[in-house]
Formats: structure tokens, sequence, C-alpha cells
């Protein structure tokens, strides 16, 4: 019989000093004019259930060594996995090899230089140690709301561990570690279902039973659906569909570098009102609210970047090679190539409500939990398509009447995002590698297209 403490494991691959370890041997190895290396491990597990039963539990651990190499403005990069002597002296001399192969990059200037890291809590020992049983013990508690109210439990639970070691040859070193614990959870009857999530860097956060009932309390109302003509309607967005907007709208353009090559929906914008002044919008590495990691990619240092202040675009997300384009910018950490990590939307506690507030609002309209299989159609635009999902309700007089059957939509996230009317005061975190963290939003219109077949 295996017993729960013969399941746990070393929490990370390396640690810190074998990490920098490896990181200073590549270095001394190197015979480029300019080298950057990067050593990444996790330990990611998840147990999966279906029809009320665990039907998957799967555990992986892996590393991989990124080494560039720069010759003049010309670059090479390779990877590998296999971290032996000889095999780290292969990949070196290969990224020297491919960068003078490589036709010269005229707008590369340098890799950055050292700079403080600050702190932040990522790494929590309680997901750590998490077994294949905790997740299990979780999971069994979904199941058990679900069997009480008659229904069937579907979804995920997965815990993990992340370990990032960064060094160049102009003297950035940075290390760190980070843990992750993500609960789905959708409960299902024979006329419709409901969805919940929970995400913490935390386990000990992730309260099943309360996600549970989530899921159970949105199931319960979700039958006798009906169909309604498509259309521009009101809509109550709850913090799983307002946290998909976000991410795709930060995907369209918050990039400095997208904003460079002039793809973003910003070009032309920056200082001017795009969306309510009720909205603000910032990436914040260093926020506990969030799933916060104290550097970048390059071992540049995360901070608070307000992107969008009571309606007005300010800012952008460099990377280094965005920032030395631009002269005497510098990284604001969000290496690759701008990519946003800890997304926050909300209004000043002044202009925020309650969400019975947000809900009375609502004269006639659509309640949304979450959105399904969601599109880019126009960058530019920000228009984006898809459909609902686990949820959909009719609302008259701030009431929900009736449950709707799915609907598909295609909208301009800024054009939904112009006619907020409200904006909530409790805010959820959605996700942990790439986490926004959101409230409801009342927004007075939103184009729903037709019904949706699934």
């Amino acid at each position: 019989m295996v017993k729960k403490n013969d399941c746990r494991r070393d929490d990370s691959c390396f640690g810190r000093e074998r990490s920098l370890e490896i990181v200073e041997e590549v270095l001394k190895l190197s015979r480029a004019d300019q080298t950057e290396v990067r050593l990444t491990g996790f330990q990611s597990s998840l147990t999966r259930y279906a029809n009320s039963v665990i039907h998957q539990n799967v555990d992986e651990i892996n590393a991989r060594l990124s080494v560039k190499a720069y010759v003049g403005k010309k670059m090479g990069s390779v990877s590998t996995n296999r971290l032996d002597k000889e095999s780290i002296a292969k990949t070196v001399e290969r990224a020297l090899e491919l960068a003078e192969l490589s036709p010269e990059n005229p707008e590369f200037v340098s890799l950055p230089g050292p700079r403080p890291i600050p702190e932040a809590q990522c790494y929590f020992e309680s997901t750590a140690a998490a077994t294949p049983y905790d997740r299990a013990d979780n999971v069994m508690e979904v199941i058990a709301e679900a069997n009480k109210a008659g229904f069937q439990a579907a979804g995920a639970h997965s815990t993990g561990v992340n370990e990032i070691a960064v060094g160049n040859s102009l003297g950035v070193r940075a290390y760190g570690k980070s843990t992750s614990a993500e609960l789905t959870c959708v409960i299902m009857s024979d006329e419709g279902s409901g969805y919940a999530q929970a995400s913490s860097r935390d386990i000990a956060n992730i309260d099943a039973a309360q996600v549970a009932e989530e899921a159970v309390r949105r199931c319960l109302v979700n039958k006798n659906q009906i169909a309604i003509e498509p259309g521009e309607y009101a809509v109550f967005l709850e913090p799983y569909a307002v946290a998909e907007m976000v991410s795709f709208l930060s995907s369209m353009g918050f990039s400095a570098v997208s904003y460079q090559e002039g793809r973003s929906f910003l070009c032309g914008k920056l200082g001017t009102e795009i969306v309510s002044p009720l909205i603000n919008i910032c990436d914040d590495g260093l926020d506990p609210r969030g799933a916060p990691f104290p550097f970048d990619g390059e071992g540049q240092p995360k901070s608070r970047v307000a992107l969008v202040e009571q309606g007005v675009a300010k800012n952008l997300l460099y990377d280094s090679f965005a920032a030395f384009k631009e002269g005497k910018k510098e990284s604001t950490g969000h290496y690759p190539r701008g990519m946003a990590s800890n997304l926050f939307l909300y209004a000043l506690p002044e202009d925020s409500v309650s969400q019975e507030e947000l809900m009375s609002g609502v004269k006639r309209g659509i309640l949304v939990t979450r959105f399904h299989y969601v599109r880019s159609v126009h960058t530019q635009k920000t228009i984006i398509t898809g459909m609902t999902r686990d949820g959909t309700f009719l609302i008259e007089d701030g009431q929900v009447v009736s449950a709707l059957k799915n609907l598909r939509f295609t909208e301009s996230i800024l054009n939904a995002l112009r006619s907020t009317e409200g904006v909530g005061r409790e805010q959820k975190l959605i996700g942990t590698s790439y986490s926004v963290v959101a409230p409801a939003l009342r927004l007075g219109k939103f184009n729903f297209t037709g019904q949706a077949e699934h």
C-alpha cells in the first residue's frame, strides 16, 4: 500500500546554487561577443476527472537550457534538455556557429545590464509539497457537492513548481522559483452546466467546496433554456469572461514590439481615451493579489506599469530589445516581446460597486459566465469572436429570469469597454502562468450574432 508521504518529491530540479553554477559554466565556455543563458526547470502535476470519477494523474519533470550567442549584430540560439558537461559545451559551441552563419540584425544594440531584483512572494511550500492525494482530496470535495445535487462533475486540478536562472556576459544574474495551483470545475446536468475555477500560488487558498458550490449554483438555474434573438444587448460579464477579454486585448497591442512594428491597436492612440473612464488596466509583476514573479526571462526586474488610467492609454510593455530601439528607455521586465504576465483590470475605489449594485443596473440584458473558443478577427480593431458557455442567462430588472441557449458573438473589445456602466468591487485571480485579476463588468452593449450549436 502506498502512503501519502511516499509521493512527495524534491520540489525543484536544481536549486539556486546548481542553477547558477550551470549559468556560469556556459558563460565561461562561450567565445561570443555577448552571451545570454537561461535555465528553466519545472515539475508539473495534473489530476483530471470526468463523470464524477478521477481518471488520470500525470506528472512531468523537465529542464531546458537556452543559449544565445551574439557576434556583433548576429545571433545564434540553441536549446537543449541534456545538461551533462559535454552536451552543455556542444550547445554553447553550436550557438556560436549559428551566430556566425546568421544575417545581421541592424536593430540589435546590446543585451541588458544588471539591475536590482525586487522581492516577491511567489513560492509556497504547501504547493511544492502537494501530492496526488492532496489534489484527489480537493477533487473529491467537488464530486461530493455535485453528487448532492444529482449532477456530474468534470475538470482538472494542477500543481506545479517552476524555477528559472538567467545570466549574461554583462553581469546579469537572477534566480527564482514559483509555485502554482489551479482547480477547474464544470458541473453538468441533463439540461445545462455551470463553471467555476480557482487559481493561486498557494494551494492552501484553493477552497474546493467553494468552487463546487459556485458551479453547482449556476447549474441549478441553467435549465429550461430559451433562445433569444441575436443583436446588441446590455451584458453582465462574470470575471472569467472579463479576464478572457483582457488577455486578448493585451496580446493585441500593449507590447512595445507590436507598437514599433505598427501592429498594435494603440498605434496613434497613446495619451488618448480609448475606453470608459471607469476602466483601469495595469501589469504588476509584484502584486501578491495576482501571480507575482520578480523578473523576466532576461533577468530584468518587474514593476507596476499603468497601461490604461481612467480610460486613457498610458504606457507600453518593453523587453530590452524594444527599449534599446527607443534610446533611453529601460526594459519594464516583459521579455519576450513585451508579453504581459500579471494583468489587473479595476476601477478606482470610489467608482467600483458591489455585485448586487452591478446586477441591479441591468434592465434587460444577458449574463455571461465565460467565453469559449475565442479567436482574434482584427487586431487593430480589437475584434474577437467566440461563444458563451456554462451559464448564459437573461436578466430583467436586475434579476435572472431565464437560462439562455449559448450564443455566438463578434465584438470589438474596445467598443465593448467604451460602453462600461459599472465595475465590480470584488476581483478574482484567473490563471497563474499568465494571470489576470478581474472584476465583473456591466456593459451597455455587446453584439451577439447568433445561436451556438454546442
